[in-house]
């Protein structure tokens, strides 16, 4: 099968979208397709590159940093010549987009434009989802053929705003359980980040710094822990290249040093960027993972990146997180915005070894029965046939071909 991927991030660029494409594009080639993926450019990366035989095509007008500071100007024929062209040389059997029912009403309009007339069917997977218009449009008045919502949490969403559950495909994500496992952290990483060294216990937050993820929650709780165990470390990180929509992460950032010092934790905390092959070295270093999202959070990859590395995770009871975690089985899920329901957790996992042992590797074995890479791309391309075969069952003659157009500027998200 030849399948097309949009998406406005890829590595260099970090995040959950981004790290999940890394799993699951390769996968699919491994399987037997072609894979190609349109998605926006990157400093110091080439506009077409072959990632372990996907064919990566970049572009500024896919960039959602590069389009935000832009004000959305001169999108109009370029971002249609880009995807024509793109779209053109992969000859998808299935188009399959990527978080494109937000941010520009242009981009997917013009996605929608080529499947229609080339009478391809369209897949978008629901990543998240939003409370405005901009979302109610883009989720509900595009011809997508198929939704696969990552979560039950987020397939509720889909539900809530009118989305056929016919339409709705369920598939949770999947982890490289072989680059994430258990083991010690390599040499390189401890030679490079010297304070992962560290003698006391280790707390790990791998998501992005925000505040939406709970980073201040996890500061706050930490400082509780510090009184029962004096010598542990807390190391946080994502505060690297992301999609920084609205340009937020900095005033974020500075709000967490301010508050790190505050509570004079500075000894105590270290705040880094790491690359993704970086992370599961990360996770070894770790005894316990935190992942407190403030906001509802619609999967959280860390989440099977701690149980594969046999690590007991503590989250908030935020969106899609309970569907996964289980209090006393691989980890626990607290009240969100309670720091200290976090401490309390974070107290009760470093005084046992014995309790981190038995949720961690309770964790590595869920994994690998439900959460494999494997099995994630296997789901995705039952998903991708179930498609293709109801949309050849359609009376085909019921899809007027549609021109070219130009939409006016009201069309486009500023």
């Amino acid at each position: 099968m030849k399948i097309a991927m949009l998406h406005w991030g890829f590595p260099p660029i970090i995040g959950g979208v981004e790290t999940h494409l890394v799993f699951l594009m390769p996968q699919l080639v491994k399987m037997g397709n072609k894979v190609s993926l349109l998605t926006g450019s990157a400093e110091g990366y080439d506009e077409e590159y072959n990632f372990h035989g996907v064919k990566i095509q970049r572009s500024k007008f896919f960039d959602l940093n590069w389009l935000f500071k832009s004000n959305f100007q001169e999108v109009d024929d370029n971002v249609s010549d880009i995807t024509f062209d793109f779209l053109d040389k992969a000859k998808p059997d299935v188009i399959h987009a990527h978080n494109m029912h937000y941010f520009s009403r242009y981009h997917v309009r013009i996605l929608e434009q080529y499947a229609l007339t080339r009478k391809i069917p369209l897949v978008l997977t629901a990543h998240n989802t939003w409370r405005d218009k901009l979302f109610l449009d883009l989720t509900c008045k595009i011809a997508w053929d198929k939704i696969i919502a990552i979560s039950h949490y987020i397939k509720r969403d889909l539900s809530a705003v009118g989305v056929p559950d016919e339409k709705i495909a369920v598939v949770h994500h999947g982890i490289d359980n072989k680059i994430f496992s258990q083991g010690k952290p390599s040499a390189a990483l401890l030679r490079k980040h010297k304070q992962l060294k560290h003698k006391g216990p280790i707390i790990l937050s791998p998501a992005r710094m925000g505040i939406a993820k709970g980073c201040d929650i996890t500061i706050e709780a930490f400082r509780l822990v510090k009184d029962k165990f004096p010598k542990a470390f807390l190391v946080m990180s994502g505060s690297g290249n992301i999609i920084d929509w609205g340009l937020t992460q900095n005033k974020d950032i500075a709000y967490f040093v301010t508050l790190i010092k505050h509570l004079d934790l500075e000894d105590s905390i270290y705040i880094n960027s790491y690359s993704l092959e970086e992370m599961p070295q990360l996770y070894r270093a770790a005894d316990v993972i935190l992942y407190p999202s403030s906001s509802e959070e619609p999967f959280g990859l860390a989440m099977l990146e701690a149980m594969a590395s046999a690590k007991p995770i503590i989250v908030s009871e935020s969106g899609a997180m309970p569907e996964i975690i289980q209090n006393d089985v691989n980890g626990y899920v607290v009240p969100k915005n309670n720091h200290e329901a976090l401490a309390e957790k974070m107290i009760n996992l470093l005084g046992s070894q014995k309790l981190r042992d038995k949720l961690g590797k309770t964790g590595r074995k869920q994994v690998e029965c439900l959460y494999t890479k494997e099995i994630y791309a296997k789901n995705i391309f039952k998903v991708y046939q179930e498609t293709i075969n109801e949309y050849s069952a359609k009376k085909k003659h019921g899809r007027k071909k549609i021109g070219k157009f130009v939409f006016p500027r009201e069309e486009i998200r500023v």
